[in-house]
């Protein structure tokens, strides 16, 4: 192998090294100091109803998942605070049964904001003022079902929301 090969090989290489990659769950990026994180519920600048319940509850069952930092809501008694707000929620049909003219796959579009914030100096440890989150959930085309799917969808949008948040917020991705 030439010697400019071998530089070549050896600068690729020392790139790959520096790009930042790690596995998710294993670095917290929030300082050791951080113990209780408050979340207060969800601000909901959206139409759909009462959905900053669903995804303020989600949230808090993940970061107690993570087992690493007790949760309460009064940001008075903890050492950081994640806000948000739901500024819209958009549902879009992408598969259809030809039967019946029903949607089977829908894809939901989530945009919000989050900010946590260390509440003794006000810093700012995560801001996201445009996180989008985006995923497919199909439907059922059972008629007599189809009502029923809506809260077990729900909730499957919450937590895949949730993870996404989380990973985010303590990965700082």
């Amino acid at each position: 192998m030439s010697k400019a090969c071998a530089v070549l090989l050896a600068g690729w290489a020392a790139l790959g090294t520096g790009c930042g990659y790690h596995v998710a769950g294993r670095s917290a990026h929030l300082p050791e100091s951080v113990r209780t994180i408050a979340v207060p519920a969800l601000e909901n600048h959206s139409t759909q109803y009462r959905i900053e319940q669903r995804l303020t509850e989600a949230l808090v069952h993940e970061l107690l998942a993570q087992g690493r930092y007790r949760v309460v809501s009064n940001p008075a008694a903890a050492d950081v605070t994640l806000r948000g707000a739901i500024t819209s929620v958009e549902t879009s049909p992408l598969v259809f049964d030809t039967p019946t003219g029903r949607a089977t796959m829908m894809l939901v579009t989530v945009h919000c904001s989050v900010r946590l914030e260390q509440n003794d100096t006000k810093a700012v440890l995560y801001r996201n003022d445009k996180m989008l989150f985006r995923n497919e959930y199909e439907l059922s085309t059972d008629a007599a079902s189809f009502f029923g799917e809506q809260d077990p969808a729900l909730q499957r949008l919450a937590q895949d929301f949730a993870k996404q948040v989380v990973s985010a917020v303590l990965e700082g991705f």
